[in-house]
């Protein structure tokens, strides 16, 4: 399983916040952001102040999308 923040980005979009708003109003590292662009995993706690700053829930700006990959 990997993790898509798609739904992030088009909820930023939607309520008319840049990344770089959302990265000041909630001194997120560069490096975090930088892990979200990038599909990674962030801290739980970085995604609950998200959805707090953007009142909603963490399905809204998430998804666990599956992989093909064999372990």
């Amino acid at each position: 399983m990997k993790i898509s923040y798609k739904k992030l980005w088009i909820l930023l979009i939607k309520k008319d916040i840049t990344p770089v708003k959302l990265r000041k109003d909630l001194n997120i590292a560069t490096g975090t952001m930088t892990k979200l662009r990038k599909n990674e995993e962030v801290a739980l706690s970085v995604l609950l102040r998200i959805c707090e700053y953007l009142d909603c829930n963490i399905g809204d700006i998430c998804d666990a999308v599956k992989t093909d990959d064999i372990y």
